[in-house]
Parts: structure tokens; C-alpha cells; sequence
């Protein structure tokens, strides 16, 4: 079994979307500290500041929802990686994403829209822009889905259905990438301490929030899973509990399940 730095060796840069907080960042601070060569490429509205990486981390502004964007920022990330990083295996990590919380289409038909365009089109875009690339180079590339692809969940339909996306799409294409040198690993988080809960519209502190893992955690479980050259993990045993009853029920009735279950969460908009 491969330590994580052995996995990490042979690469010589990372291609992150979303790396300007929550698993993003901790994915950028975790194989910096794991591969002192390793340089990074983040896509992202906002520079991650991650202090002490200096010239190993450029940031592309870039907003994901946008196709056009994506598409230019892409030529972009290519040209610099065969200027200043001409050789070595990438490692990309589509982890940007996004969900809202309520009855659709709340809070607007606009935001489930834009959920949708970052969460699966971006993704399928960008992966498929930079994948040329990683074919000559070899590599690999992290998706981050989520147990809510496990089963239909009311009151994050757009979320949770885009996610189930992620997933199906990720172990399809990672079956298609045998042989070329290239595979694709989908990470499954649960709850996760970011700032997910606030965008979606939850009260901060609350008590799906409290009961997460911690970004580091889930992010050493990914790159453990990558070493051992897996193609889906659910990071933590309750999440892997979880996600395991949800797959089981007819979809009709783990639809009604889940949504008693997140309607325990529907608590106050967060006024922020």
C-alpha cells in the first residue's frame, strides 16, 4: 500500500477548482505539505491566500458558472502548466460546488440554474478541456460528489440530484479512462465543516454543520483512496452507513425518508 506521499511523488502539479476555502483549500495545503515540488493552479473567484506557497500557487479567476469563462480559462491553465510545468503527471480536483436549501424553486429558479452549471456542467467541461492533457501526461482526477447522491433528497433536489450526477458520471468515465494512464476517483463527503451550510441558506452553527468531519479529514480519506487506486470513497463510517441505507429503498420511498429527515434541518435563513 502506497503512503500518500509515495502517491503524490510522481506528480508534478495540481489543477484545483474551488480551492479558496472549505476541501478545497484543505486539498492545497495538505499536498503542498505532502510534496514540496508539487505547484498549484486554482480556479476560483476568490485568491485562496494560503500563506507560504508563494510561486507554487497561481491563482485563474474564474467564474465556473460561466461557460464562456471556463472555456478561456482552461487555454490558460494549459498554456502556463507546458510553459512553467512541462513534464510530470496532474492531478485534477473538480471540488467547486454549490446547493441551496428549501422547497424548489427557493430561494430563485436562477440560483437552482447556476447549481446546476457549477456543479455538473463546469465540471464535464473543464474535465474534458484538460483531459488532452492529462492523456499525454498522466494523471488523475478527483470529483467531489456527496452521499446525497445516494438517494433523492427533498429540499436539496438540485443539489442532490447534480451530485448523483457527479457520482454516475465520475465511475462511467473512470471505466472509459482504463488503459490510457488517466483514472477518475468521486469522493462522497456527508456533512463537511465549510461554509456550505451559509450558502445554502442554513443558520450558521447549525446542527448539521456541528456534526461534520473536518475538511483535513475528508481530504486525507481522498488521497487515500487515490493511493489505493479506488474509483469512489464515502469518507467516515457514519457517512458510508448513511449512504448505504439510502441506496437500498425503492427511490420512492427513500425520497420520503430523506425528506423527513432534512425537514429536522429546515431551520432559519441565515441573515448573512
Amino acid at each position: 500500500m502506497a503512503s500518500l506521499s509515495e502517491e503524490l511523488k510522481s506528480y508534478t502539479a495540481v489543477v484545483i477548482t474551488g480551492g479558496s476555502s472549505g476541501i478545497g483549500k484543505s486539498f492545497i495545503k495538505l499536498t503542498a505539505k505532502l510534496n514540496a515540488d508539487l505547484v498549484f493552479c486554482n480556479l476560483s473567484r476568490r485568491d485562496p491566500e494560503i500563506i507560504n506557497l508563494g510561486k507554487r500557487l497561481n491563482h485563474f479567476a474564474c467564474d465556473l458558472s460561466r461557460a464562456a469563462e471556463v472555456a478561456g480559462v482552461a487555454v490558460e491553465v494549459e498554456t502556463w502548466l507546458r510553459r512553467e510545468v512541462p513534464a510530470g503527471r496532474v492531478l485534477l480536483i473538480n471540488n467547486s460546488g454549490f446547493g441551496s436549501y428549501g422547497p424548489f424553486p427557493e430561494p430563485n429558479l436562477p440560483q437552482q440554474l447556476e447549481i446546476m452549471d457549477v456543479n455538473m456542467r463546469a465540471l464535464v467541461q473543464f474535465t474534458g478541456l484538460m483531459l488532452p492533457l492529462l492523456r499525454e501526461r498522466g494523471g488523475a482526477v478527483i470529483n467531489i460528489a456527496s452521499t446525497a447522491a445516494f438517494q433523492p433528497t427533498a429540499f436539496m433536489a438540485t443539489y442532490g440530484a447534480s451530485k448523483t450526477f457527479v457520482l454516475h458520471w465520475s465511475l462511467a468515465v473512470n471505466e472509459e479512462l482504463r488503459g490510457t494512464g488517466v483514472r477518475m476517483l468521486a469522493v462522497c463527503p456527508g456533512a463537511t465543516a465549510t461554509g456550505f451550510f451559509q450558502r445554502a441558506g442554513m443558520q450558521p452553527g447549525n446542527a448539521l454543520e456541528r456534526s461534520g468531519m473536518a475538511c483535513d479529514e475528508v481530504v486525507t480519506m481522498a488521497l487515500r483512496a487515490l493511493a489505493d487506486g479506488r474509483s469512489q470513497v464515502v469518507t467516515g463510517w457514519k457517512n458510508k452507513l448513511s449512504a448505504f441505507a439510502g441506496s437500498l429503498p425503492p427511490k420512492p420511498l427513500a425520497a420520503r425518508v430523506a425528506a423527513k429527515i432534512v425537514a429536522r434541518f429546515r431551520l432559519k435563513k441565515a441573515s448573512a
